[in-house]
């Protein structure tokens, strides 16, 4: 898209405003299906704007195709992967295995480390897909709302996908203000363990007593399993390793110097470690490991994978509707304005970066975009360059914790929770979007903290 547009400030931000109201209307009061509403109100904000109509219908064509790009197999596989897990009680072993030994009241803490883990090499669409069928047998078996368990592990990956390298978005961050790695890590595991705790299994506990979700269709209607039966739990969690050490490989190969042995390793892991590949990997060995080999047919299989296909339809057209919305903002320039206007305020250093990757987050709903022109932004002013790197690490995490805060409708992972959880976006609200703020919140009290001890 060859075409640039400069929008009037304050049109623009009217246009905005404007838009999100003509969503919470059609959402809240007309009843509108969610992918309607969300394209009608992108729609909007750009006519609003100003913005050519050849560069609106073409905003609408790339939100879509970026969106679909790095989700569509993710959630296909990931849908059939789960489905096999749950028919050969795969997932109700883990689950077994997780509560006896945890216990019950401590299993939302392992389900939160695990994300916390897991998120730091895997992309956070991907971690969620491959372990929430864990969180619904957790839910299922113990009988309670699917936010006891679903809400830590969400916190465990937003919390590694934000906070802790090397995670692309604060090595991104970090190397812009030019901040050695590995203090950037040391704080960000201080930052993401309060934030992980805090947003995880303590919000959990409120939302499961709160809000009474049940376990959604398509892993409720499974049978009780003879424990006898049940796959070994070694067999269950080496499938499932498969995807995250695949990648966590290609993550690790990405980082060595090149020039040395391992470069043969290279083309073979890229591919490998991929995550739609890795994912395929893990369905076929599900396939066989867990299917087959406990007497399902090929037929049923196909039938069982083909049904957990169902769902998936509107999940990735109200995903890629947030992504139309994300990127019909980040056209018409909002996030820049908004961005600007911050970083101009007097306010302490740690303060203005944590603000202004805030005010994008939420006028563009991208993360990655709040990381990145907080980032510029911040390491543009003269100050920056002398700061101690503690201090510069302190600032990373302050536009890390900005870019995860009030995830809404112009997200495109709010509306792939919301999805996968069978919530209605009233509820999403009221636990995801809390959720994430609390991650980003607490990430960023301790990192400035941190910035008063350091002169």
């Amino acid at each position: 898209m060859n075409e640039t547009f400069t929008a009037d400030p304050t049109r623009l931000v009217i246009a905005a405003l404007c838009g999100l109201i003509i969503l919470l209307f059609l959402i809240t009061k007309a009843k509108f299906q969610a992918f309607i509403a969300i394209l009608v109100s992108a729609l909007a904000i750009g006519l609003i704007a100003g913005m050519p109509v050849s560069l609106i219908t073409g905003t609408v064509t790339k939100g879509m195709g970026e969106t679909l790009k790095g989700i569509a197999l993710l959630i296909g596989l990931g849908s059939m992967f789960g489905a096999i897990l749950e028919i050969s009680g795969g997932a109700e072993r883990v689950a077994l295995t997780m509560m006896n030994t945890f216990g019950e009241k401590r299993a939302p803490w392992a389900l939160g480390i695990t994300g916390m883990v897991v998120a730091i090499p895997v992309f956070f669409d991907a971690g969620l897909i491959i372990l929430i069928p864990l969180a619904f047998s957790l839910a299922k078996r113990c009988r309670k709302s699917v936010m006891f368990y679903v809400i830590p592990l969400l916190a465990g990956l937003a919390v590694g996908h934000a906070f802790i390298p090397p995670t692309p978005g604060p090595v991104l961050v970090a190397n812009m203000l030019e901040v050695d790695l590995g203090v950037v890590i040391g704080l960000g595991i201080l930052c993401g363990a309060v934030a992980m705790i805090l947003a995880g299994p303590v919000w959990g506990k409120f939302c499961g007593q709160h809000y009474d979700i049940p376990v959604p269709a398509l892993y409720a209607e499974t049978k009780e399993f003879d424990e006898k039966k049940m796959p070994s739990f070694g067999t269950v969690v080496a499938i499932i390793m498969i995807p995250l050490i695949l990648i966590i490989i290609n993550s690790i190969l990405g980082v060595i110097p090149e020039g040395t042995k391992v470069d043969v390793l290279r083309p073979v892991f890229s591919f490998l470690g991929t995550p739609f590949i890795a994912l395929l990997l893990a369905t076929i060995a599900a396939v066989f490991l867990l299917g087959t080999k406990h007497g399902y047919s090929r037929e049923e299989l196909e039938k069982v994978m083909t049904k957990s296909l169902e769902p998936t339809g509107l999940i990735m057209l109200v995903t890629a509707g947030g992504g139309v919305l994300r990127y019909m903002l980040q056209d018409s320039g909002l996030g820049t304005i908004i961005g600007n206007v911050i970083g101009a305020s007097p306010l302490p250093l740690v303060l203005v970066a944590f603000l202004i990757a805030c005010a994008v987050r939420v006028s563009v709903g991208s993360a990655t975009v709040a990381m990145t022109m907080a980032a510029g932004i911040v390491a543009a002013m003269p100050t920056v360059t002398g700061l101690p790197p503690l201090y510069k690490a302190c600032l990373v995490m302050a536009i890390a914790g900005g870019s995860t805060v009030c995830s809404h409708f112009n997200d495109s992972g709010f509306w792939l929770v919301k999805s996968l959880c069978g919530l209605d976006e009233k509820t999403t609200f009221k636990t995801w979007t809390i959720m994430e703020t609390i991650v980003g919140g607490s990430g960023f009290a301790v990192a400035l903290i941190v910035s008063l001890f350091i002169s």
